[in-house]
């Protein structure tokens, strides 16, 4: 597998770590245990955005990219429709503050919604 194909497959990834976090909570609703795995998943996308780290997949996907472009592979669907959508143009710091507190607002809904229905099923 070329360089190229692992950094589109390392994006890829990404973009569903980031619906992952986002949404991840919704398993719960079906299996109980899926909360344990979410949380602290969610709690470290979360932390991500509000401390400006850069997540380990990024420097290893742009090292892939640059190992690839040596060998003159051109661009593709991937980097056209999925990078945008993991690396938004003009992200800001603040931009990173709402993208966090929305990514926390759609968790505690989502959870809350979980203990509701437990709470439902339980009786």
């Amino acid at each position: 597998m070329g360089y190229r194909a692992l950094a589109d497959l390392l994006v890829a990834i990404h973009l569903l770590f980031i619906v992952y976090v986002v949404f991840g909570g919704l398993f719960a609703l079906r299996r109980g245990w899926a909360a344990y795995v979410h949380v602290p998943v969610a709690a470290y996308g979360l932390l991500i955005e509000i401390f400006g780290w850069i997540c380990p997949l990024t420097p290893l996907e742009n090292r892939l990219r640059l190992a690839a472009d040596r060998q003159g592979y051109a661009g593709g669907f991937i980097e056209h429709y999925i990078m945008p959508l993991v690396y938004p143009p003009g992200l800001t710091r603040d931009a990173q503050y709402v993208l966090g507190g929305l990514v926390l607002a759609a968790n505690i809904v989502i959870y809350a919604l979980v203990i509701a229905v437990r709470r439902r099923r339980s009786r």
